[in-house]
C-alpha cells in the first residue's frame, strides 16, 4: 500500500499599495509561515519584506520565465511545499502575471487560498459619489498610439462608470486621450498614489483636472463616470 503524498497550498495575498501598515495580520502570518514566497519582481519584492520585517526564500514569476517556472513551482507543490504569492503591489493575479500557474494548479488539484487585502480597484470605487453597482473594468489601454483612442471610443456607448489604469509615466497622456474621445466635459474621478502621503483625489470635469496634473509621474486609476442621468458640474 503506497501512502498519499498531501500536496502544498499556493496562498493568494494580497499587499499594500503604498503604506505598509495597510497589511492583514494573516497576509504577515502566512508570508512568515510558507516555505518560500512568489513575487513579480525580485527587488521589490526584497523591498516588501524588508518593510514588512519578513524573512523568507523570495522566488521571481513574470511574463519573461512564466511558462518555464509555473511547470516547477507546481512540482515543488505537488511533493508539499507551500508558496504565497504576491504581486508588486495590491492583490496578485489582477493584472499581473500568474493564470498559466493557476492553471496547472486546479488540473492537479491543488489548493489555492486567496488571502484579501489591500486592493487600489476596490479603494478607487469607494470614492465615487455616483452608482457603482455595476461597471465595466477596461483596464489598460494598448501601448502603441495609434490603438489608444479606438481602444477607448468602444466605451463612448457605455452608461456605466469605466475604469481605466496604466503607467504612471502616461497619466497626462492618457487624461489627453480620454479628452478627445469623450469630451472635455467628461466627469471623472482620478485618485493618485492612494494610501501615501502624496495621495490625491481629483473629482470633476476632466478639462480642468489635466492641466493640474499635466507632466507629473504618479499612480493612479481613472474612472470615467458615464452614467447620463449624473448632473454636470
Amino acid at each position: 500500500m503506497t501512502n498519499k503524498i498531501k500536496t502544498g497550498t499556493l496562498f493568494i495575498v494580497a499587499t499594500p499599495i503604498g503604506n505598509p501598515e495597510d497589511i492583514t495580520l494573516r497576509a504577515l502570518e502566512v508570508l512568515k509561515q510558507v516555505d518560500a514566497i512568489i513575487c513579480e519582481d525580485y527587488r521589490q519584492g526584497s523591498r516588501l519584506l524588508h518593510q514588512l520585517g519578513v524573512k523568507n526564500e523570495l522566488l521571481t514569476l513574470n511574463e519573461h520565465n512564466e511558462a518555464e517556472e509555473a511547470a516547477n513551482l507546481l512540482q515543488r507543490l505537488a511533493t508539499g511545499k507551500s508558496f504565497a504569492i504576491i504581486s508588486d503591489a495590491g492583490t496578485p493575479m489582477f493584472a499581473d502575471p500568474g493564470q498559466q500557474l493557476l492553471e496547472l494548479l486546479y488540473q492537479a488539484k491543488i489548493p489555492v487560498v486567496p488571502v484579501p487585502g489591500p486592493s487600489s480597484l476596490m479603494a478607487a470605487l469607494s470614492l465615487c459619489d455616483f452608482p457603482i453597482n455595476r461597471f465595466v473594468f477596461a483596464g489598460f489601454p494598448p501601448v502603441k498610439t495609434s490603438y489608444r483612442e479606438g481602444f477607448l471610443a468602444k466605451y463612448k456607448g457605455e452608461t456605466v462608470p469605466v475604469i481605466l489604469m496604466d503607467t504612471p509615466y502616461r497619466l497626462t497622456k492618457l487624461l489627453g486621450e480620454v479628452q478627445s474621445v469623450f469630451g472635455k466635459h467628461q466627469d471623472i474621478l482620478l485618485a493618485c498614489d492612494l494610501t501615501l502621503k502624496k495621495e490625491t483625489v481629483f473629482r470633476g470635469r476632466i478639462a480642468e483636472i489635466l492641466p493640474r496634473v499635466a507632466g507629473q509621474k504618479r499612480e493612479f486609476i481613472l474612472i470615467l463616470n458615464l452614467n447620463k442621468s449624473k448632473r454636470a458640474y
